[in-house]
């Protein structure tokens, strides 16, 4: 889970820009969030950075907003999974800009974390109710008639495969720790 996560992290944050107090704001959010802080001064530069690299979040100066509505519009288009952050560095100083970025942040970190506890119980629900469609089924298959002593082994094998998976579900972290230790469930 791990790799995962470092894998879908992005690992800058775009200013776009055309004043000069852009790279003041830059260094501020920088020094804020622990994060590399890429400057575009204009809606063109952005787009090109923003079809070469991913970025955590994209902090547009209202000022393009206004000027070049069309261009940001496009931008705005490839932000990906960056977080967009509306900024007016006419008027707004780094301290502001730097509390306006770790909001937005903070408020992806949570949907984020929404977002894959409910994955989470999703995936609980239907493995839950397959597991217990599999439990009835071997039990089931362990009631037949005539079965031969390898049959009934293997189907002992496969209940004791399903109750260790149930068991699974049902640890808080159990999956994230097998399946970041040595051991699967074939062990």
């Amino acid at each position: 889970m791990v790799w995962l996560r470092t894998c879908m992290r992005s690992v800058m944050i775009l200013l776009v820009s055309p004043t000069e107090r852009r790279k003041d704001c830059a260094a501020a959010i920088e020094k804020a969030t622990g994060e590399k802080v890429a400057i575009a001064e204009n809606v063109m530069r952005a787009m090109m950075l923003l079809r070469t690299e991913s970025y955590t979040a994209v902090v547009l100066d209202r000022n393009l907003m206004e000027t070049e509505p069309n261009e940001t519009d496009r931008a705005i288009e490839h932000l990906g999974v960056a977080i967009p952050v509306d900024v007016n560095l006419a008027i707004s100083g780094a301290e502001r800009v730097v509390r306006e970025v770790r909001a937005a942040m903070r408020r992806r970190r949570q949907e984020e974390a929404t977002a894959r506890e409910a994955a989470v119980r999703g995936l609980y629900g239907e493995m839950n109710g397959t597991l217990t469609g599999l439990m009835l089924s071997v039990d089931l298959a362990l009631e037949s008639p005539g079965l031969t002593p390898t049959v009934a082994e293997r189907l002992h094998a496969a209940h004791g495969l399903v109750s260790r998976l149930r068991g699974l579900l049902e640890t808080p972290g159990a999956i994230e720790e097998s399946a970041s230790g040595a051991h699967t469930l074939r062990d």
